[in-house]
């Protein structure tokens, strides 16, 4: 019950808090240096059982969230292989401008 507010005293109901961003869970972004892949899907087909969720991928680079719960055991898998890590942190921001990515617009 601690993610849920009490509308109304008499009534009992209860509604969702608004889902903020200490809520959210933590994450990492990972930046690696990918070899041998041709397209975006065979790299996600590659790392589909690996815990991680590709972002961006360009030129044999990509950038990875990973939940912070997984992350030294994506780092570990990451260190060797096709795909090897380069660079991390919480901030994606920092993760593209250290791997020189594009800036990619936003949708809206």
């Amino acid at each position: 019950m601690s993610h849920y507010v009490k509308i109304n005293a008499l009534t009992g109901y209860f509604m969702p808090k608004k889902l903020t961003k200490a809520l959210r869970g933590k994450r990492r972004w990972i930046g690696c240096t990918c070899e041998g892949f041709d397209s975006r899907r065979d790299l996600i087909k590659f790392v589909s059982n690996i815990p991680v969720k590709l972002f961006d991928f360009e030129n044999n680079m990509c950038i990875f969230e990973v939940k912070l719960e997984d992350y030294n055991s994506v780092k570990s898998i990451f260190s060797s292989g096709r795909v090897i890590s380069v660079t991390s942190s919480g901030k994606i921001r920092l993760v593209r401008e250290r791997m020189n990515f594009t800036r990619k617009p936003r949708k809206r």
